[in-house]
């Protein structure tokens, strides 16, 4: 009998209380039409920014000109990963790590941080003193042939960077980034990574928020 390995949901669920990143839209479900009111059906509405919750970030999100999400390669988004754990007590994902951690060649790597903690309480809001990745730790994986890099917090990048470093070094060399996942429960290991952004034409396509999951791998 095939054993029925386990997978693990890796996105943020969208409701109300859940942090944005200060300056981007704030989030809001409300109801436009209900059955209890009368209505023939149920129907949401979705009002929140493109990166909200758990989220791809495009090359177009910083590049003036540069491939939007639509035009993302769906086998960059899918494939094997790796999750790396970051000891609780580092603030910043540094180059010295990522050389003694992240395999050269190792295509997508989810940071599994202090971060995921985080969203178990929603309601506290923002939080400015989440584990980044620092630019020339960026560097080192572009470097090595990493082609995803995924972090569990609403940013890859210091809070309050000027120059957003880390994002052009990753955007500019083709490197899909995942923001917003929540690897709770989930074991330093190699997975299957599912990710898919919604496939979203108008706008700059600067990103769109996505449904990750981790499949365990025989």
């Amino acid at each position: 009998m095939r054993r029925l390995m386990p997978i693990y949901d890796v996105s943020v669920a969208l409701s109300d209380d859940i942090p944005t990143y200060p300056g981007d839209p704030g989030i809001k479900i409300s109801m436009w039409s209900t059955l209890a009111g009368g209505d023939r059906a149920n129907v949401s509405q979705l009002n929140f920014g493109a990166h909200t919750g758990t989220h791809v970030d495009a090359p177009a999100h910083f590049l003036e000109g540069a491939a939007g999400v639509e035009s993302l390669p769906l086998d960059i988004l899918i494939g094997p990963a790796e999750v790396i754990v970051v000891p609780n007590g580092s603030l910043v994902i540094d180059e010295d790590f990522v050389t003694k951690n992240c395999e050269p060649a190792t295509a997508r790597i989810l940071f599994k941080t202090r971060n995921s903690t985080f969203w178990k309480e929603p309601g506290r809001g923002f939080r400015t003193d989440y584990t980044y990745l620092e630019p020339r730790a960026a560097a080192k994986l572009v470097e090595q042939g990493t082609k995803l890099v995924g972090i569990d917090y609403l940013s890859v990048e210091e809070f309050k960077s000027d120059s957003f470093k880390t994002h052009h070094v990753l955007l500019s060399h083709g490197v899909v980034i995942v923001e917003g996942l929540d690897l709770n429960g989930v074991p330093a290991g190699r997975y299957e990574l599912i990710c898919l952004p919604l496939r979203i034409r108008g706008g700059s396509g600067d990103g769109a928020p996505a449904r990750a999951v981790l499949r365990t791998l025989n």
